[in-house]
């Protein structure tokens, strides 16, 4: 009677572990994926995370070259991506795939209209002797026509009278 009882749970307890595999397995694989910025600007980084993947995996969309997610020591994936700096305005996909899982998860974001210009050096380096030559010519052109120009309009305004 013990015998039967003790293989009827080990039968059982066999029969729990190969039904709750396929459940396991179905669930492994990337979860919980975000996205840091969600509006982004084209030409600026995206930061992406997922759980799941503890052997890293691949980020794809056609907003940034594919790339890859590494794993830290929180077991979190992550990956920085660049968006392409001619990314058109709108609404985007990414895909994260684990590299020991078919099973891919989509997650959305954003590309925003252009950042307008950068600001360049902003009059922080001096003039250089070329441009002081070059201004100071043009200073002096202006100076010697203005002086004809006057000299021209008293002539004639003395011969008329």
């Amino acid at each position: 009677m013990r015998a039967a009882r003790t293989l009827a749970v080990t039968a059982t307890a066999f029969a729990a572990v190969a039904l709750a595999a396929p459940l396991s397995a179905a669930t492994s694989g990337p979860s919980n994926v975000s996205v840091n910025p969600y509006d982004v600007h084209a030409g600026s980084t995206i930061t992406i995370t997922a759980k799941g993947c503890g052997h890293g995996g691949t980020v794809t969309s056609n907003a940034f070259p594919e790339t890859n997610l590494s794993v830290n020591s929180n077991g979190l994936s992550s990956a920085i991506a660049r968006v392409y700096n001619n990314a058109t305005p709108g609404n985007y996909n990414l895909a994260v795939k684990c590299s020991d899982n078919s099973r891919v998860v989509t997650h959305p974001f954003r590309v925003l209209a252009g950042r307008g210009a950068q600001g360049g050096l902003g009059g922080s380096l001096a003039p250089s002797s070329t441009e002081m030559a070059v201004g100071g010519s043009l200073v002096a052109a202006a100076a010697l026509g203005g002086g004809v120009f006057v000299l021209r309009r008293r002539r004639m305004t003395g011969a008329g009278v």
